[in-house]
């Protein structure tokens, strides 16, 4: 199954999108990851997209369609993956459904966990990332066995600028002026499914599994924003 999940910064679909994948032996495509991937190899698309990212800006559409066309034409996404992050515009969503028509392929549902704005708030404000490996914690969900330090690496954690109540809220209207039409453009296809988001991250991934026709989820591997 070729799957997208959307939810909204604070929604939880990380650490979804990597129980569905572990519990369909799919791929989780991940726009985060392959930033992250591109820059560490220094390739032409991970310096344009760090300079973007550096500046506190959304990496422009044809950088992203470019990265992640290129992933998912690879031999292990033949049969399918979890797509997370990605389309968030509709020139992303048209931009994927023309490509897999090519091939004859098509994009089999769209998942959208639905968190109200208030309980997104409530968990961007408490985010706190860690330096090495950007693994994210939240002081009241998710906190570290050792305040100040990432359990996988010991690596320091720090919260972002960006992560004050005023600027999450900001970055909330972004991503609903340029999501919500792509949300549209699924519903009109028939392929949107609205979960609701709130409640325990198995709560919330038996809901997405049984949207899927799925049973009981796997244990979420990571916490991932």
């Amino acid at each position: 199954m070729r799957i997208i999940l959307l939810g909204a910064p604070g929604s939880g679909k990380g650490t979804q999108a990597q129980a569905i994948a572990q519990r369909l032996k799919a791929p989780h495509v991940a726009t985060g990851d392959l930033f992250r991937e591109h820059q560490a190899k220094g390739s032409e698309l991970g310096k344009l997209a760090k300079g973007y990212m550096e500046r506190g800006e959304y990496v422009p559409d044809e950088v992203t369609i470019r990265m992640l066309l290129e992933r998912i034409s690879q031999a292990d996404c033949s049969q399918g993956y979890i797509l997370d992050g990605f389309p968030r515009t509709m020139a992303q969503a048209q931009a994927l459904d023309q490509a897999l028509a090519q091939g004859g392929q098509q994009v089999d549902k769209a998942l959208y966990i639905k968190v109200s704005e208030e309980e997104l708030l409530r968990r961007l404000g408490g985010r706190w990332i860690c330096r090495v490996c950007q693994t994210p914690y939240h002081e009241v969900t998710a906190p570290p066995k050792l305040a100040g330090r990432c359990d996988k690496d010991g690596g320091e954690l720090y919260q972002r600028a960006d992560d004050s109540r005023e600027t999450a809220r900001r970055r909330l209207e972004v991503y609903f002026e340029q999501t919500i039409p792509v949300m549209e453009y699924y519903r009109a296809a028939r392929k949107l499914v609205t979960v609701e988001g709130e409640g325990s991250v198995l709560e919330v991934g038996q809901r997405l599994l049984q949207a899927l026709g799925e049973g009981s989820p796997a244990r979420p591997a990571a916490r991932k924003g």
